[in-house]
């Protein structure tokens, strides 16, 4: 099971490190998304930051469960994002990192 959830953890601190990158860097796609939702760039900047903030803490061991926790939240608030643009199996599908990054909560509580 340690395996399992160091493998979880660093695909979702990539993940999230990533996602947050694309954000701050304003990507067009990431940009012309956020537009599409009616959301400002502003929501954009703060969200990337926020992503970025999950990945580097929960890549640290003692700082392991907020680092998932603001993952959760992150990748929380983008799957919101994508159900706003009418995306309902995209946004199913991204619901994935979420329960994921849940998993690593309830095992950093242990």
């Amino acid at each position: 099971m340690k395996i399992f959830q160091t493998v979880i953890l660093v695909i979702l601190v990539l993940m999230s490190l990533s996602a947050g990158a694309v954000k701050l860097l304003r990507m067009p796609q990431e940009v012309k998304f956020f537009e599409d939702a009616g959301l400002g760039m502003s929501l954009l900047m703060a969200l990337g930051a926020m992503q970025i903030l999950g990945g580097v803490l929960a890549a640290v061991p003692k700082f392991k469960l907020p680092g998932a926790s603001i993952i959760a939240a992150g990748f929380l608030a983008s799957t919101i994002v994508i159900f706003m643009t009418g995306q309902i199996a995209f946004g199913a599908f991204s619901l994935l990192p979420v329960v994921f990054a849940g998993l690593l909560i309830a095992g950093a509580r242990k």
